[in-house]
């Protein structure tokens, strides 16, 4: 009997792969292992067991496995059944749910190693970059690709390596490496030949001459009488303030033995617990959605800001908690996880997991192990999207905070999943319950909610003391021409900020666009620096004096004149956060201006610094883009700015009215959270806008009925499902008749709406030329049978060969 197995790669192919094992190994082997697979003609790549069976592969010979790599499953059931609903129902490959899905330190792929075949004798027939490989070869066995990019300094290194090979002086060999390695503390203890009084004494008359060692020895017995635990070298040389060469001569004399720990690198300290207290609201709140969850999986919380949502999240967390299951708390930013951690661990102690992007690749591994073996520390795990792929073995609850955020939507690359619906697909697997909370939910959200699919529960009012803030509007057109702005700020808004500052409260003001300003012009021929990849003006950062582009990352130094006529006559256009900053600089001197967009946020702790100095009033005025919106939590904020609702609300996408309301509501909701009444000041060239008045009366009815009434004509979600199809190529007459031939053939094989091929707003980025096709689906059609004919369609599409360097990626559930 032959023995197979099937095995996931995290490459981009629709398929699993078969490969061959023994008998032995086919008994050892379990679902969610990992092992060394060869594919191609020499690369290896970690694959994962996705099923066993004896049925030999039939267009193919199975290779064998190259070695076992676990001992146990790192990946559980579940996962599996969830990654392949995942890679089903947005319409991407297994491989890439698997990539994205597993922390890249835990797969391993094949690196190239050159080694030395023969020894070199004459080195007359070697080029200069030859003889430095060689030379190279002498001192060390093996060399990596990058070791010789380095020697060589050079990108190109395999046509020398060719050569070499050739010659038959160096081979190839591939090898598997482990990128995870466990953090090792390094700690001490006393030889036990030195425990008794009288060796002790021996020891000290021994040392008598070497002053630092004696009283290393010393500080050593002082720290071991005071803690009784373990003694880290770091802890002991800052304890007896003397360099660690001193703690390595005592080792060497073989009276201290060193020894390793192994430590996680996250890890959250013990504190006593913190009681919440809920108000009427908030309690009858929790009464409605224990209720809702008897009967339904999903309950959305509907609560103004500053309602007290997140109390209401930790009182059902303790309860969840006490039947012994693992909750995953999702936020939809990574700035908000530094505020609500210190949160959670101030009440629940060290029973706390964070995964998010900005975790090193070890930390994300050592979350992971904690999550697979159900440890103490990861009961909960906050996290962002990517948190979703955790190993739960017990999930009970998942809370998706901010559900509306459109930072849960995967953009790129594969799989673009949207969290918030996979977490309720994952917690159907989990048999486990789902709370969505928003200020200002999704229209789908709230259609399912309204339609009784979801529970809804509503809390109208604001936590303690707090009134809803005041919102003011300011009509920029009718200050413009009574010349009352000074720069981009109105005399209203002046006033509202001398006024907040002069009472010692602090500010945010909102402006949705980095950078200093997004485009230069030259006031003589007008002509406007544009990115040589991308379809975009260069954007103007003062800071670094420089253009950039925010797609693909080109820049420039700021010209000194124009690159078409050589005028001088150079002025920037619109405005960003940097200008804004520089601006107010100049009006409040003496207050404390900071920025937070993706240009100031960019290192690991950058969030948590930001954060902190607001939190303790170190900054007195906050500049910010989109991050500044979510559910951050300040008690001396009395006052937000919205500089320019405008550049939301005309935006070409359906959401565009919807997220306008969801980004000023979000925005002014930081205003004003305690016992002070807030103010907020919107600066508008259209206050009398649908939208806007919605803001300004806290009407998320009004504006729900009004988008679902068009939704509903224009055939729009939650009527019709959208799937967006974004083609891109080099060649721009190559991609006009390719996406044509797929409209076509689309709308001959669909009998539903299909768009296109349209130009995007951004038609080209990074040398590539883009074309979309939107296909409408009626809620009366069956999804699972449309998505497999588009595949047919897109597979048909890949075969015809001038068609193949065409790059098609699927986008369901456009958001």
């Amino acid at each position: 009997m032959h023995f197979f197995i099937e095995v996931i790669i995290p490459i981009s192919l629709p398929q699993t792969f078969t490969y061959k094992v023994s008998e032995a190994e086919f008994s050892f082997l379990e679902n969610g292992m990992r092992v060394a697979v060869p594919f191609g003609k020499s690369k290896f790549y970690t694959g994962l067991v996705a099923d066993k069976h004896h049925n030999p592969p039939a267009l193919y010979e199975a290779k064998e496995i190259h070695q076992i790599i676990d001992e146990k499953p790192i990946v559980t059931q579940i996962q599996l059944e969830h990654w392949n609903w995942i890679a089903t129902y947005y319409m991407c490959a297994i491989g890439e749910v698997y990539r994205t899905a597993l922390p890249s330190a835990l797969q391993l792929e094949s690196e190239t190693i050159i080694s030395a075949q023969r020894e070199v004798y004459t080195t007359n027939d070697l080029s200069d970059d030859e003889y430095l490989i060689v030379e190279a070869l002498s001192n060390q066995t093996a060399l990596k690709i990058n070791e010789i990019t380095a020697i060589l300094n050079k990108k190109k290194v395999f046509p020398v390596i060719q050569s070499l090979m050739e010659k038959g002086i160096v081979y190839l060999q591939e090898e598997m490496i482990e990128e995870y390695k466990p953090k090792l503390i390094r700690y001490i203890r006393l030889q036990s030949e030195f425990n008794s009084a009288d060796k002790l004494e021996e020891l000290l008359q021994f040392l008598k001459s070497a002053k630092k060692q004696k009283e290393l020895i010393l500080s050593y017995f002082q720290l071991n009488a005071s803690q009784r635990k373990p003694i880290s070298v770091k802890e002991l040389s800052e304890y007896a303030n003397v360099g660690t060469s001193v703690v390595k001569s005592l080792i060497d004399k073989g009276i201290f033995e060193e020894y390793f720990i192994q430590q996680d690198r996250v890890s959250f300290d013990e504190v006593e617990n913190s009681h919440i207290e809920l108000n009427n609201h908030q309690q009858k709140a929790l009464e409605e959605i224990k209720e809702s969850l008897v009967s339904k999986d999903v309950c959305l919380l509907h609560g103004v800001t500053a309602s007290g949502k997140t109390e209401v999240y930790f009182k059902l967390i303790e309860e969840y908690l006490e039947k012994g299951q693992q909750v995953l708390y999702l936020l939809p930013e990574i700035a908000l996880t530094t505020q609500l951690v210190s949160r959670l661990t101030k009440h629940f102690g060290n029973k706390v997991a964070v995964f998010h992007s900005k975790y090193s690749n070890n930390e994300r591994v050592e979350v992971w192990n904690q999550v697979l073996n159900q440890s103490d520390k990861s009961q909960i795990v906050i996290g962002a999207r990517s948190a979703l792929f955790l190993p739960f073995h017990d999930l009970g609850l998942i809370i998706v905070d901010e559900e509306h955020e459109q930072t849960f939507k995967q953009v790129d690359p594969a799989p673009r999943y949207h969290a918030r619906d996979a977490s309720i697909v994952l917690a159907h697997f989990h048999k486990a319950k789902v709370v969505l909370g928003s200020a200002t939910p999704g229209l789908e959200t709230y259609f399912n909610a309204q339609n009784g699919k979801y529970g809804l529960v509503e809390l109208t009012e604001r936590y303690g003391n707090a009134v809803l803030p005041e919102i003011v509007l300011v009509d920029l057109k009718d200050n413009y021409f009574r010349k009352k702005m000074t720069g981009h700020f109105s005399q209203t808004l002046i006033d509202a900020m001398t006024e907040a500052l002069s009472n010692g409260e602090q500010i945010i003001l909102f402006q949705n666009r980095r950078g200093y300003a997004p485009v230069l012009e030259c006031m003589t021929c007008g002509h406007i620096p544009q990115c040589p990849q991308c379809d975009v003006s260069l954007t103007y950062h003062k800071f670094k004096n420089q253009l950039r582009c925010h797609y693909c990352g080109h820049s420039i130094a700021k010209p000194t004149n124009c690159h078409a006529c050589s005028s001088i006559d150079l002025t920037s256009k619109g405005f960003g956060t940097e200008q804004i900053e520089l601006e107010l600089a100049s009006l409040f001197p003496t207050k404390n201006v900071k920025r937070m967009d993706q240009d100031t946020t960019r290192g690991k702790y950058a969030f948590e610094r930001l954060i902190d100095s607001f939190k303790n009033r170190e900054i007195d005025i906050l500049v910010g883009t989109q991050m500044l919106a979510k559910g951050l939590d300040f008690d001396n904020v009395s006052l937000v700015g919205i500089l320019n609702a405008d550049t939301m609300l005309y935006f070409p996408d359906f959401r565009a009215f919807e997220r306008s309301y969801q980004m000023m509501t979000q925005v002014s909701g930081r205003a004003g959270r305690s016992d002070k009444k807030g103010n907020v000041v919107i600066q508008t060239y259209n206050p009398l806008h649908n939208t806007i008045q919605q803001v300004t009366h806290n009407d998320y009815i009004g504006m729900f009925k009004e988008q679902l009434y068009e939704r509903h004509i224009y055939k729009y979600p939650p009527y019709f499902k959208l799937i967006k199809l974004t083609i891109k190529h080099k060649d721009f007459e190559k991609l006009k008749e390719g996406s044509m031939w797929l409209y076509q053939v689309f709308k001959q094989n669909l009998d539903i709406p299909v768009l296109g091929p349209e130009e995007p707003p951004v038609g080209k980025i990074r040398n590539e030329y883009i074309r979309t096709i939107l296909i409408k689906i009626p809620q009366e059609k069956h999804l699972g049978n449309t998505k497999k004919t588009i595949q047919k369609i897109l597979n048909s599409f890949d075969a015809i060969s001038q068609y193949r360097a065409i790059k098609v990626s699927v986008n369901v559930d456009v958001n």
